[in-house]
């Protein structure tokens, strides 16, 4: 128990503090194939290209202990192209819808005609078409775009950003915010659950207060002794708290586990799943409108290649394939102490495409929700760190019951001899 609080005495605070563990960054974008046909109705047609994979190493600063047995801190995330685990180069071109382009149209739709029109003449001006063709580097860490400062000019603040616009800008060299989680110093029970985040007790991106909840961990590490029921992490990402459920149990490496995995009604709606109400308006299950915490943007996340989703939403394309080995999450757990021993936390991003009448540039695009890449966050424990863990939580404990039955067995000849020379001494 000492050793699996967050404090600085424990063995698991420096694990804590940078972790240890090799995690990669592995991402999938999907390039469309016909572009001018999806511009006149026909359906999208894509390629998935990559892995393009990163090295992504974490730590923690502005540690700050308080006195209610919380901690404080913000984890930065760097991230390395790794080429020789890539099937592709950052300089590599992919056609993608034109997000910042499209994005502006459904964003305006409901706005006054002048708006759309002043969009479309900007639009016209500027040379903006439906679909760009740009390289991997510049639509992950960002591009320089004149429409930015034409949308702020338009619609003032519509975007919070100028100049330059990548979907993983904010991603790298950057924190996710400023967690304050429990210490499990009185309660083991609590510890690394979240007090707070940016130092609200619930977030205000949903419908439901129930869906506001901020519930479970950072997702790093769970109290230990956990049941095979469920676990529960806040995903600044995903803007909200996700459930993971119990599946089965096995072994890493030779130490135990349970596998966490997500259950189908992670991103139901609220029609065939109605707790799930509170995070619409939706459309199919399966995807989850996260607008409301992406600037009002029509984004959604989902699982890669809409595993788990409504079979519209495959149909809806062509060249996905959705299957669980490729495409579902997963976390393998070790119960007795709540450390992840092999994780892969996989979600994608879909941008929701369709004519939107006063700007010519979206033709006859058919409403579709298209993805346009898919992401696992993916680590397990190895080394010197496993080697570690294996000998004082498996081999110890595994000796250390030999030696008890040993003693026991070697105890009741003992204790029967001692009884025969009483008796016999009586």
């Amino acid at each position: 128990l000492q050793n699996v609080r967050i404090d600085p005495s424990s063995i698991s605070f420096q694990m804590w503090k940078d972790i240890p563990v090799p995690f990669y960054l592995t991402v999938h974008f999907f390039e469309v194939l016909n572009p001018k046909q999806v511009l006149q109705g026909a359906k999208p047609v894509l390629s998935q290209r990559g892995p393009y994979v990163y090295r992504e190493h974490r730590f923690k600063t502005n540690i700050t202990f308080h006195d209610n047995d919380t901690v404080s801190y913000l984890e930065y995330r760097h991230l390395f192209f790794q080429p020789d685990l890539s099937n592709g180069t950052e300089d590599e071109y992919i056609v993608v819808p034109n997000i910042m382009m499209m994005g502006a149209a459904v964003m305006v739709e409901k706005l006054p005609g002048l708006v759309k029109f002043l969009l479309s003449g900007a639009l016209a001006s500027l040379k903006q078409e439906a679909f760009m063709n740009r390289t991997v580097g510049e639509i992950m860490w960002g591009y320089d775009d004149p429409l930015i400062d034409a949308i702020n000019l338009i619609v003032p603040g519509l975007l919070p950003f100028k100049g330059k616009f990548g979907l993983f800008m904010d991603f790298n060299n950057s924190n996710s915010g400023l967690f304050t989680v429990n210490t499990g110093m009185k309660n083991i029970s609590e510890v690394h659950m979240v007090d707070s985040w940016n130092g609200l007790k619930k977030v205000n991106y949903w419908r439901s207060s129930s869906c506001n909840m901020i519930n479970g961990t950072a997702g790093e590490m769970w109290p230990p002794f956990m049941s095979p029921t469920f676990l529960e992490f806040y995903s600044p990402d995903a803007c909200r708290s996700m459930r993971l459920v119990y599946e089965q149990s096995g072994e890493f490496k030779g130490v135990p586990t349970y596998r966490f995995v997500a259950p189908k009604t992670l991103f139901a709606n609220g029609t065939d799943y109605p707790p799930n109400e509170g995070f619409c308006p939706c459309l199919q299950s399966g995807i989850l409108n996260v607008s409301t915490c992406r600037l009002n943007a029509p984004m959604f996340i989902s699982h890669p290649h809409f595993y788990n989703a409504d079979p519209s939403l495959v149909n809806a394309v062509e060249g996905l394939h959705p299957n669980k080995d490729q495409h579902g999450l997963f976390l393998d757990m070790h119960p007795m102490t709540g450390i992840p021993m092999n994780c892969s936390i996989k979600l994608q991003l879909n941008l929701y495409l369709k004519h939107v009448s006063g700007i010519t540039q979206t033709g006859k695009i058919k409403p579709v929700v298209l993805p346009l890449l898919w992401f696992a966050e993916s680590g397990s424990i190895e080394g010197s760190v496993l080697k570690q863990f294996y000998n004082n939580l498996v081999l110890l404990p595994s000796v250390l019951e030999y030696l008890q039955y040993t003693l026991l067995g070697l105890s009741v000849p003992l204790i029967i001899s001692a009884a025969v020379l009483v008796a016999m001494r009586k």
